[in-house]
């Protein structure tokens, strides 16, 4: 439904939108985990290449391409 219709691998690196910022990061999936099929829910964790203003809890889009691919909440930051 809009989303990727193919699977994403680990250091894949989309947008992620914040309110009103895009800033692309990579993502590190979890040990053990080598892909992400569409539809699947996991918790990873994202290096984003510029530091912005954000807060847990907070909600973000994932965008590939100008279309929304994923969605997701901060669910802790790490330095």
């Amino acid at each position: 439904e809009g989303g990727r219709h193919t699977p994403f691998f680990n250091k894949y690196r989309p947008q992620f939108y914040f309110r009103t910022t895009d800033v692309t990061g990579e993502i590190t999936l979890p040990a053990g985990v080598e892909m992400v099929m569409p539809g699947d829910n996991i918790t990873i964790e994202v290096a984003l290449i510029n530091k912005i203003a954000m807060e847990k809890g907070l909600r973000f889009a994932i965008h590939e391409g100008g279309r929304t691919v994923g969605s997701g909440q901060v669910t802790e930051i790490l330095d």
